[in-house]
């Protein structure tokens, strides 16, 4: 049984390995769309381009417009003259945001009225939108508060401070809560799932195309015996393409990483073991290349969705979340992130760890049962 599996173990790296552009495909593309990806997959929003009407011209508005440009959110491109030409460049898509001070600003608030300030939002894009407005609510917050002090010192001497309450939040696991802390671990995660559906999906089925089929069929070795060869090279591949995008993700994005790298290894092996098998039950209902390439991004795409990328599993419909319990990229997420952000163990992770592995026993033993030494 040894000596057959390493015949087709053989057989596999030489057809993996021969073809300078496959090598790159399978070892330096992963690395390639994890740099791409990693810059590109962000929820952060900075430097909003902000268009200023400013009709009062007092020192007091222009401190408040010096707020919004002070911080990373916002950066004032334009300053119209009126509304109509600033209404204009918010159409036009050129600014994301408007603010409009109108005449009377700084007058109002020596008088102690509360002045109304208008901000315009793009909402075209509803998840930008929603920042924007937050980073304003927060600017003008804090605006809010330093007048109520300047105006408690001026009333009872400098002496004097607003009381309040004071809070001091603590954010675990990713202090400066970078949206690419999140998002590149569960990009690896993408990648390898990808690579491996892929690479496994031709296997069997490019052997049809190219007759090679019937040569292993004539030969005494068994389905599972053909199932593991086919399997080896590839678990080996998504192994060190796990290794190559982690190094990018730790020493190029910075993301921390404070788990093991065994129990990455050991979530990475048990996932793969499920991937490659959908891969191999792919390729052997497949009869050409191009349905099983098909087939493969009609399994990853609601796969993807279904794990929680990019949607939280929490705002899906109740038997959604139920169903995508039947995903083995959400398992692997949690691992992948667990390890990297929170460095838990396999005592919080064993859930995962166990669903990955009967998932994968699971469509492994389908897919052996699913070939068969006959044309």
């Amino acid at each position: 049984m040894a000596t057959r599996i390493l015949a087709i173990l053989r057989k596999e790296f030489r057809s993996l390995l021969r073809d300078p552009r496959m090598r790159f495909v399978i070892l330096g593309l992963p690395v390639l769309q994890t740099l791409i990806f990693g810059y590109a997959v962000t929820l952060d929003v900075r430097h909003v381009r902000l268009a200023v009407v400013d009709r009062d011209g007092t020192p007091a508005s222009r401190a408040l417009v010096a707020r919004f440009t002070g911080s990373a959110c916002f950066d004032a491109v334009a300053h119209p003259a009126d509304e109509t030409a600033a209404r204009a460049l918010l159409d036009a898509g050129e600014v994301s945001a408007l603010l409009q001070i109108n005449a009377g600003f700084a007058e109002g608030l020596r008088a102690g009225r509360a002045m109304p300030v208008q901000l315009a939002v793009d909402g075209a894009d509803s998840n930008t939108a929603r920042f924007v407005l937050n980073y304003a609510a927060q600017i003008a917050a804090a605006a809010n508060a330093a007048l109520a002090g300047e105006t408690i010192r001026r009333r009872f001497g400098p002496a004097a401070a607003p009381g309040g309450i004071d809070p001091r939040p603590r954010v675990w696991f990713n202090p400066d809560l970078e949206s690419r802390n999140y998002y590149v671990p569960g990009i690896i995660a993408m990648l390898v799932m990808l690579v491996g559906l892929m690479l496994t999906s031709m296997a069997i089925v490019r052997e049809k195309e190219t007759g090679t089929i019937e040569q292993i069929m004539v030969t005494p070795i068994r389905p599972v015996e053909f199932i593991l060869g086919k399997c080896a090279p590839f678990a080996v591949v998504g192994l060190i393409d796990t290794a190559l995008v982690s190094a990018v993700g730790l020493f190029w994005f910075d993301i921390p990483f404070r788990g093991s790298f065994a129990l990455l290894l050991l979530g990475t092996a048990l996932f793969l073991l499920g991937t490659l098998g959908i891969g191999l039950f792919i390729s052997t209902v497949s009869r050409t290349q191009q349905q099983a390439m098909m087939t493969t991004f009609f399994f990853f795409f609601p796969a993807m969705l279904f794990s929680g990328f990019i949607f939280p599993i929490s705002s899906m419909p109740e038997p959604f979340q139920w169903l995508s319990l039947a995903d083995p990229l959400r398992h692997f997420l949690v691992i992948i992130r667990g390890v990297f952000l929170k460095g838990v163990g396999a005592e919080v992770l064993w859930p995962e760890l166990a669903a990955l592995l009967g998932m994968g026993a699971a469509v492994m033993a389908f897919a052996v049962s699913r070939f068969r030494k006959t044309l």
